[in-house]
């Protein structure tokens, strides 16, 4: 019985650990905060959950994450300038236009010649500028991912900065698994004491 209560009490605890990180991001971040590219490069990085304004994109150096066909999401440097070679920004997008276009571009087109034509009618879209709303890859729960992600990127030869930021575009905070979870772990809390208060021979027929 004693290994119950201590099991159950454990288990609480996760969940209101997890629903209070949920519940401080979401008080955090009411709304994205406004930033630019050069603010991140130098580090500024206000809130998890952001508007980058001024990026540059070129989509040619976009990575597949999925590693096959099926593509689901890519790894998209962006810049404060077409012409830098090095980046520390990092952008995860599942963004479906972006996913149309690089598709098409990789699979669909075999000539060099058609691959030539699809980039010069969509090239605002291939290399242009773009805001990202999204949210930092960061903290205990993200960190095996964003490793993840580093490794990944390093592994195709893109040259990460040690110091990359990673942005995972269309993510928000969690609106109510926060408070779930802060609701479980607090009434399994209580179960916890009435168990604890019981005597030892009622807990066990309970």
């Amino acid at each position: 019985m004693k290994r119950f209560r201590f099991t159950l009490l454990a288990i609480c605890l996760v969940l209101l650990y997890l629903g209070w990180t949920d519940v401080a991001l979401l008080l955090r971040n009411p709304s994205p905060a406004t930033v630019s590219i050069e603010e991140l490069e130098k580090g500024n990085v206000p809130r998890e959950w952001l508007h980058v304004t001024g990026g540059h994109q070129n989509l040619l150096e976009a990575i597949s994450t999925s590693g096959s066909v099926e593509l689901d999401a890519f790894l998209i440097p962006l810049k404060s300038s077409p012409e830098e070679e090095s980046f520390h920004v990092l952008v995860e997008t599942r963004n479906p236009r972006i996913l149309e276009l690089l598709a098409t571009y990789h699979f669909q087109l075999e000539s060099a010649e058609a691959k030539e034509n699809h980039l010069k009618e969509h090239a605002a879209e291939f290399q242009g500028q773009r805001d990202v709303t999204g949210m930092v890859v960061s903290g205990l729960v993200a960190s095996g991912n964003r490793d993840k992600l580093m490794k990944l990127a390093r592994e195709v030869g893109m040259q990460v900065p040690p110091d990359v930021l990673f942005l995972s575009e269309g993510k928000e905070p969690g609106r109510w698994r926060g408070f779930f979870y802060l609701g479980i772990g607090l009434l399994g809390l209580i179960k916890v004491l009435m168990l604890w208060k019981k005597p030892p021979q009622a807990a066990a027929e309970g």
